[in-house]
């Protein structure tokens, strides 16, 4: 019984981020257009180069479209920490306005208030990367991956997308206010970064290249680029999967936490 009421009210805060989405489209806007951006940016700018000196392409034979595939899961995995940041700015908002305060008082499952934004986060996550597959297939990109491939890769995003939302709404319970929301969770945009998203780990210097192996983004991305292209994974799928897990249950208790103890702002 508890758990349908939870489902329910979870249902109704879901139709409440929808409701937002209708109501400001530019931020749907924002999070699709900056990956798509960064994909235009870093391919018919730095595509030509990166591409000549990526595994394979002794000699400078590597081109701008060899690229595009290299480099389309770094913004993949960038539209989804993009959408993470939004969801953190959004339960900041509902802190410092007073809602919260409100749903408090009424016979509300608590925890479903959060889970409403996770919701409407996973939502957005799914029609960016919709979006920006479709725009990486227009400018070129092709693969040899199947179905279930495919399947496989999507579902390690949304994956990623569910862990990263649960850190990203505790960074929001736990910042003193919007603008502090909208920086805590940047290091989620700045860590593909430094990963094998965008360049090869080998091309690092000693240190940074430990740290890049290191990190949870490279064995991510390594997993839905060996998916996209057919290519197995290995054990770095495994890998992958277990950095989203822990990410995932560390921001879900710890937002949990948050929520249960802070009072409304």
């Amino acid at each position: 019984m508890i758990a349908t009421f939870v489902l329910r009210d979870s249902a109704t805060m879901l139709r409440r981020q929808l409701l937002h989405l209708k109501r400001y489209p530019l931020l749907t806007i924002t999070v699709i257009g900056q990956p798509i951006l960064f994909l235009l940016l870093f391919v018919y700018v730095f595509g030509g180069t990166m591409g000549a000196g990526l595994p394979g392409s002794e000699g400078g034979a590597g081109s701008r479209t060899d690229y595009l595939v290299y480099i389309t899961p770094g913004i993949l995995i960038m539209t989804v920490a993009s959408v993470a940041v939004g969801s953190a700015i959004s339960v900041a908002i509902d802190m410092t306005g007073g809602i919260i305060g409100r749903f408090r008082t009424m016979d509300i499952s608590r925890v479903a208030v959060l889970t409403g934004h996770v919701l409407g986060a996973l939502l957005r996550t799914l029609l960016a990367l919709l979006v920006v597959i479709a725009f990486a297939f227009l400018l070129g990109y092709r693969s040899h991956a199947g179905l279930l491939d495919w399947s496989q890769a999507f579902g390690l995003l949304m994956l990623l997308a569910l862990a990263l939302t649960w850190l990203a709404v505790g960074l929001g319970l736990a910042a003193d206010g919007i603008e502090t929301a909208s920086n805590t969770p940047m290091f989620l945009i700045i860590l593909p970064l430094v990963s094998s998203a965008y360049v090869p780990t080998d091309a690092m210097p000693a240190g940074l290249r430990q740290f890049a192996e290191y990190q949870p983004f490279t064995p991510i991305t390594d997993t839905i680029r060996a998916l996209a292209t057919g290519a197995g994974p290995g054990a770095d799928l495994w890998v992958a999967v277990a950095w989203c897990v822990l990410i995932g249950l560390a921001g879900y208790r710890w937002s949990r936490r948050l929520f249960l103890r802070m009072p409304a702002k």
